[in-house]
């Protein structure tokens, strides 16, 4: 691991320990983009990492098949994030910003806080190991769980949008050989259309959020709690 937290697995480019965040301690948990590109040497890397669990937080029917088959004793877990198209949430949320900025995450932390909590209870839960959580992109679900976990963990809110933040450029080459428009300059816009930007509102998203009244009023057990905090720093 670098010194910047940077992890360098095969295959995929936007991987970092959390560690060194708050109260986060190195090899607990990692963030990143979906793994399907992961090479055998990747994945190596990863077990090497100390990786067990997997916690893709896509829905059901989202992404392809991995490249290269995961290692032995590493375990999936899916808790999808997001609510699926076709429910209020979604529909009133995807003209807005797509769901892909801060700006939908707190409308998220309050309306749907069940699933929340599944992902932290299965970090919780995990076996003993690190465990990945990731998205397709590595970006705003991913970054919702770091974000809670890193408010349970003591870390500063600018710790938190700088974290955010890495993404946009270490998925810039991957998003421009898709064709796609720079994700960094389409947040800005989307942001400012609101009155408000990136940093702006992913700090007033951590202001708002009380640990750990959060997560016990919203079902997460006591056990959980000292499970997932213990998970996170020791």
């Amino acid at each position: 691991m670098t010194a910047n937290r940077e992890l360098a697995w095969d295959g995929c480019v936007n991987v970092r320990d959390l560690g060194g965040l708050g109260r986060v301690r190195p090899g607990a948990v990692v963030r990143m983009e979906a793994p399907t590109r992961l090479t055998a040497a990747g994945w190596a890397a990863a077990w090497d990492h100390g990786v067990r669990t997997v916690v893709d937080l896509r829905a059901a029917d989202e992404g392809l098949p991995d490249e290269s088959p995961r290692p032995r004793g590493i375990t999936t877990v899916r808790t999808p994030i997001d609510p699926e198209p076709g429910t209020p949430f979604h529909e009133h949320w995807t003209p807005i910003d797509n769901m892909a900025t801060p700006l939908y995450l707190p409308a998220l932390l309050a309306e749907h806080p069940e699933r929340v909590i599944a992902a932290l209870r299965a970090i919780a839960g995990a076996a003993p190991g690190c465990v990945v959580f990731h998205c397709a992109g590595g970006k705003d679900r991913t970054g919702l769980v770091a974000l809670v976990l890193l408010v349970l963990a003591g870390a500063e809110a600018d710790e938190i949008v700088a974290d955010y933040l890495l993404t946009f450029e270490r998925m810039r080459d991957t998003y421009a050989a898709m064709g796609a428009r720079d994700q960094l300059v389409a947040a800005t816009e989307r942001l400012a259309e609101h009155g408000t930007t990136i940093e702006a509102s992913l700090s007033s998203t951590v202001e708002g959020l009380k640990m750990p009244d959060y997560l016990l009023d919203n079902g997460l057990s006591e056990a959980d709690l000292a499970a997932l905090y213990s998970r996170l720093t020791e």
